[in-house]
């Protein structure tokens, strides 16, 4: 069986166009005039995944606030829940790289097996519909939203409120630096506190960065542990 093969049989899917197959496991170090990489898939990917994962909180947790069904969505499509998915699926024995990604490690790149795991979520989608698409994201999400590592509240509140209880002043974050074309940003964050150290992070969106600064702060602090967890 082949590398496209199997991952059909973990995913569950056959597809009809193995092309687009091959597109989503195709980095951009591998694209060819032939042969384009998953980037655009992973652009739809990520909007399939967000509304079959707001779909799933909206019928499980039928109580729950909108601001929690916020939190709890952010938790299960962030890019290590999504590299999280990717790497049980063994993803990245089947990747396309080029030479130079291949040797420094890009297998194993939580940026990468992020956004193949979307571009993936896409190829279902395009091949088979929202309905396959549905039940691979049911599939290998619904363990984990039965058993969230994520707490509800997010850090940039947590640390305001950290903030606050020590009289402090409110957090300042910063625009630090822009990178990436335009369908693929990069933003630089830093964190500035008033008697306290800062830190700084990278996101694709501003709002990622600045959670990502904020989480930096109260791991370092002891109020957040790796994978998640408060202290209390």
């Amino acid at each position: 069986m082949s590398e496209g093969g199997d991952v059909e049989g973990r995913i569950g899917h056959a597809f009809r166009d193995k092309g687009l197959l091959k597109r989503a496991l195709t980095h951009t170090s591998a694209a060819t005039r032939g042969q384009s990489s998953y980037q655009r898939l992973e652009f739809l990917g990520d909007r399939v995944l967000a509304i079959v994962i707001a779909e799933m909180l909206y019928e499980t947790y039928p109580d729950a606030e909108e601001g929690e069904l916020a939190r709890r969505l952010n938790a299960l499509v962030k890019r290590e829940t999504c590299a999280d998915v990717a790497r049980h699926l063994g993803f990245g024995s089947a990747l396309r790289l080029g030479p130079g990604e291949a040797a420094t490690g890009g297998r194993t790149k939580l940026a990468i097996l992020a956004d193949v795991m979307e571009a993936v979520i896409a190829a279902v989608y395009l091949d088979g519909g929202l309905d396959a698409a549905r039940t691979l994201v049911r599939r290998e999400w619904e363990p984990l939203m039965a058993a969230p590592t994520a707490p509800l509240r997010d850090a940039k509140t947590m640390l305001q409120e950290w903030l606050q209880g020590q009289g402090l002043p409110a957090p300042r974050y910063v625009l630090v630096d822009r990178s990436g074309p335009d369908h693929d940003p990069r933003f630089t964050i830093a964190v500035e506190m008033t008697g306290k150290d800062g830190a700084s992070a990278n996101g694709r969106s501003k709002r990622e960065a600045e959670q990502a600064a904020a989480t930096a702060v109260l791991a370092r602090e002891g109020l957040w542990q790796a994978e998640g967890r408060t202290h209390g």
